[in-house]
């Protein structure tokens, strides 16, 4: 643990060597909505400077990049972002029994700290490590800082294998959905709702849709061990002029969340195929493929033996995707409950953090 003088000296209020539960709290304390990151990425900064010497650091806008150069035959990749959704009266951070209570605990400060800790504090590993803690990921995808680094700086993303710290609960989820929203449609003929016989009414053709979508049956598909439950959902129904007036037009936005092992195009033809033959006309508005989990390379193997064998799929999507698009396995692993995340009420159990810091201690010394 650094001494206080030390910590002054390295400009950072942020002892890594910590326990992962002090500096999960000391990260929460500083705040970080998106596009406000300054502060905690200096802070980042400077303690790995100090604190990790055998880290080659470089600071990219408001993301931190930490390198080492071992001549190990395997490199690890750590990510975590350090922006959280706007604070809801949960700063500074709470601990109460074995629960730590604050914005960004559980979404992903926690993983950012075990990630942080591991950094400083295991000095002899068995693969070379990277550390990308980066900026904007809870916003739009055009702002997020893992893409700039991706395009401006693809070195540093060079890998074996990625882990990054979203909450998983525990578990290593690998992988993810891939999605695509489509929407499908309707034209008619507006007329007088009197005289309704006048007119084509928009909105029940899109009735047959949704007829299609209720008795549509998921694939469940099998993965390296990973089972993904893919999803055909109509989420978003427009049409309608006035309460007098039969609709010459209707819309209904569908989302599907697809199995990694499709890709978007064939997402795309599949859900042509389910709504064949019906009087709508389809136009795809958004699309971000899947990623696989690729369990079976060693670097990942070894992972998933660390973690005692606790896999699941990833449902939904994250930047592990990016990741599979470079050809590099990715998992989501790091403590805390996903579905806490973003809520005023938001908290991870310290023995999370403590099971995650010892968990991939193990991977990374084995």
């Amino acid at each position: 643990m650094a001494s206080s003088s030390a910590l002054r000296a390295s400009g950072s209020s942020l002892d890594l060597r910590s326990d992962p539960i002090a500096l999960t709290a000391a990260l929460v304390d500083i705040p970080s909505e998106s596009r406000h990151e300054q502060r905690i990425a200096d802070e980042i900064e400077a303690a790995l400077r100090a604190q990790a010497p055998h880290f080659e650091v470089v600071r990219f806008r408001d993301s931190v990049l930490a390198r080492t150069d071992l001549g190990r035959p395997s490199r690890v990749l750590l990510a975590g972002h350090t922006d959280t959704v706007p604070a809801a009266d949960n700063v500074p951070s709470r601990l109460e029994g074995g629960v730590l209570h604050g914005c960004g605990t559980s979404d992903m400060k926690s993983g950012d700290a075990v990630f942080l800790h591991l950094a400083a504090t295991v000095a002899d590993p068995a693969h070379d490590i990277t550390l990308v803690m980066y900026d904007c990921e809870e916003i739009e995808s055009s702002a997020n800082g893992l893409g700039h680094i991706e395009r401006e700086l693809p070195d540093w993303l060079r890998a074996d294998v990625a882990i990054l710290g979203e909450p998983s609960g525990g578990y290593i989820e690998a992988g993810c959905q891939g999605t695509i929203r489509v929407v499908a449609r309707a034209a008619g003929t507006r007329a007088h709702s009197a005289r309704s016989w006048l007119g084509d009414n928009a909105i029940h053709k899109l009735g047959a849709v949704l007829a299609r979508l209720s008795a549509y049956q998921p694939r469940n598909v099998d993965i390296d061990g990973c089972v993904y439950r893919e999803g055909l959902s109509a989420v978003r129904i427009d049409g309608g002029i006035a309460g007098n007036v039969i609709p010459d037009a209707a819309s209904v936005t569908v989302n599907f969340r697809f199995a990694p092992d499709r890709s978007v195009d064939d997402a795309i033809a599949h859900v042509r195929e389910v709504l064949a033959g019906l009087d709508v006309e389809l136009e795809v508005t958004d699309s971000a493929a899947g990623a696989l989990p690729g369990l079976t390379k060693p670097a990942a193997a070894a992972l998933v033996a660390a973690a005692g064998g606790h896999v699941r799929a990833k449902y939904g999507w994250t930047d592990v995707a990016r990741f599979a698009a470079l050809g590099i396995p990715a998992v989501n692993y790091g403590p805390g409950d996903p579905n806490l995340a973003h809520r005023s009420d938001e908290h991870v159990e310290t023995a999370q953090i403590t099971a995650t810091a010892e968990t991939l201690r193990k991977y990374l010394v084995a």
